[in-house]
């Protein structure tokens, strides 16, 4: 399928217009409106939101890759869904793993659950387990599409529609920024879409096993996530840069 660039969208100008444009939609609609910009990879963490996402694609039969980061933490429950999910709509999702060589060489350096120990070993095993399996997942992308709302946490209060990724050099479209979690759950119910069962057990925002708990009433709904850290606006590095831990010597790739 040929797809025609509708904007330069590496200004300022043409992102606010884009973002301007997504506002104005619904769902599907932002999402045709993102397929149409050029090659669009939506990365999924099988979470609420994104299933959400995901069930737009398929339903609508949008020409946008699905993709999942399959980190070899991930709960049971988190792998049995992305099959389910694949048989719901008929699509594929691609599977990008961390290579065995960077987890070994990871485990050599810090053990193999040294993300306790300090904050610079957990973003080295972010790196490894998530960043650089994600740059395989948006090669060649021009779009990037996320599952990113403004109601998960202080830190993403301001997530706009639309945004330029410089660090990856693509468009970012967050479709359901100006969503709210109430919403989520209506339309989740109202559409039949198949999420993970942790949601039920306490567990809002789901990543790797090892690094996430269920919240406690009242808490925010990433505060189950490397909840054994302070930094209130801790994430792995896929949406908020964080500093690289020191260099994980690997064989060469």
């Amino acid at each position: 399928m040929t797809h025609t660039q509708v904007i330069p969208h590496q200004t300022p100008q043409a992102v606010a217009t884009l973002d301007a444009q997504l506002a104005a939609l619904d769902l599907a609609g932002r999402l045709r409106l993102a397929a149409g910009l050029g090659r669009a990879v939506f990365t999924t963490s099988l979470g609420i939101e994104d299933q959400v996402i995901t069930a737009a694609i398929g339903t609508h039969r949008l020409p946008i890759e699905v993709a999942t980061l399959e980190t070899g933490r991930l709960f049971m429950e988190t792998v049995v869904l992305i099959g389910q999910t694949e048989e719901r709509y008929g699509l594929s999702i691609r599977r990008f793993r961390p290579d065995e060589r960077d987890v070994e060489a990871y485990a050599a350096q810090y053990g193999l659950n040294g993300f306790y120990d300090s904050v610079e070993a957990r973003h080295a095993c972010c790196h490894v387990r998530k960043l650089k399996p994600l740059a395989r997942a948006l090669s060649g992308a021009e779009i990037w599409i996320t599952g990113l709302r403004r109601g998960q946490s202080g830190n993403r209060a301001s997530t706009p529609f639309a945004e330029y990724d410089t660090e990856r050099n693509l468009l970012k479209i967050n479709p359901l920024a100006d969503w709210e979690i109430g919403t989520i759950h209506a339309h989740v119910a109202a559409e039949e879409i198949p999420v993970n069962p942790l949601h039920q057990r306490g567990y809002p925002s789901i990543g790797c096993e090892p690094c996430t708990r269920a919240i406690k009433p009242g808490e925010p709904e990433r505060a189950g996530r490397w909840w054994w850290e302070q930094d209130e606006k801790r994430e792995c590095g896929l949406h908020v840069p964080e500093p690289v831990a020191s260099a994980i010597t690997a064989a060469p790739h």
